[in-house]
């Protein structure tokens, strides 16, 4: 059954068990044999859905073939987390971008035969870093799901992701392409030093807007821009049509992010799947958070300060109310916008097109997200 260009909340859940001879208990087994309740797809995300439908079957596809493994724990983690679904953002990307930059004359045929091998190395990426990111962060929801470290623990879940990277480097060399090993070589240790960052500023609530912009930057624009200028390589770009397709990549990911630090404070846990306030929980000084603290008055910000440094998220409401009063969420949403104006700005030396087009809706949509 291939998920990829459907809603994968219309799907059930897979009946998957934890390693070993451990079972579910009962009620573990209801939940994970139940399907969960179906939710909107954004628009922006559907028009993607239905331009590349056949090259998401081919990603999805990929991706299974490739999570094969002759160690059973492998298997059963790495389809739990293709089941889980998510958005496929990151291989959207890859696909529209070379979509966007294919002519006639650039070997259409295996110029989609690449986008989509090189779209499900940008996702293997992505997940081994949530994989990793859930340990670090003690994460117990991810997609409305229970995540795979509390499911079959800290020490898997950490060694499946060392698999899911090595595999795709193994991917990328069957490609023999330089400029694609450089460059994806190059972002996963900018990802990797992102994460460290991220790591040596939790409960800092003295970290200046530049720092934020850098952690951000670093572990997850630069994967956004990675997926674009694949996107352009594999339909043989020129390097200045490839260096747009990055600018609009890079661009597109601070929004992103910035915006989806804004639904843990504004957003729905249902829609969302994942707590609310769980980047306070985890002592993350996001953009909200520091900007409450610039605008705010001395009762405001210590607030701030002292329920990061806890790590309290009963504090929450009152966190909340703070960047309501100190209009800290207005002024986090407009610079998302201003990212998100620069993406589109990127893009105009990029002829007019279907993927053209649905680019430039998911340069709105990151601003107007609400999971």
């Amino acid at each position: 059954m291939n998920l990829s260009v459907m809603p994968s909340d219309s799907y059930p859940d897979p009946i998957v068990r934890p390693a070993g001879n451990a079972s579910f208990s009962p009620g573990e087994r209801a939940e994970f044999i139940a399907p969960r309740a179906k939710k909107p797809v954004p628009q922006a995300i559907l028009q993607v859905q239905n331009l590349l439908s056949e090259q998401l079957l081919e990603v999805n596809d990929a991706l299974r073939r490739e999570l094969a493994s002759d160690v059973p724990l492998i298997g059963e983690i790495g389809e739990y987390l293709i089941q889980a679904g998510g958005k496929r953002l990151r291989p959207m990307l890859c696909l529209l971008s070379a979509k966007a930059c294919s002519s006639e004359i650039s070997a259409p045929v295996t110029a989609r035969k690449h986008a989509a091998l090189l779209a499900a190395i940008v996702e293997l990426i992505h997940t081994a870093t949530l994989l990793h990111d859930d340990v670090v962060d003690e994460s117990d929801t991810r997609r409305s799901r229970k995540t795979a470290n509390a499911m079959w623990g800290n020490a898997p879940s950490v060694l499946v992701g060392d698999f899911l990277y090595s595999r795709a480097f193994q991917m990328m060399v069957r490609l023999q392409s330089l400029p694609v090993m450089d460059l994806l070589a190059d972002t996963t240790n900018t990802i990797a030093e992102g994460e460290v960052l991220q790591l040596m500023y939790k409960h800092n609530a003295a970290l200046s807007i530049a720092q934020y912009e850098q952690v951000i930057q670093r572990k997850t624009a630069i994967l956004f821009a990675a997926a674009c200028r694949l996107g352009a390589i594999a339909a043989a770009a020129e390097l200045p049509l490839q260096a747009a397709m990055a600018e609009f990549g890079l661009q597109l990911g601070m929004a992103f992010q910035i915006a989806d630090d804004l639904l843990d404070y504004t957003g729905d846990a249902d829609e969302i799947g994942k707590n609310l306030g769980d980047d306070l929980a985890e002592g993350k000084a996001t953009l909200p958070l520091i900007l409450a603290q610039l605008q705010g008055n001395a009762e405001q910000a210590e607030l701030i300060r002292g329920a990061l440094s806890a790590g309290d998220r009963s504090q929450l409401r009152e966190v909340v109310q703070v960047l309501r009063e100190t209009d800290a969420l207005a002024a986090s949403q407009l610079h998302a916008q201003a990212y998100a104006e620069a993406a589109i700005a990127a893009l105009q030396s990029v002829p007019a097109s279907d993927a053209k087009a649905a680019l430039l809706g998911l340069a709105q949509y990151a601003l107007n997200r609400t999971l």
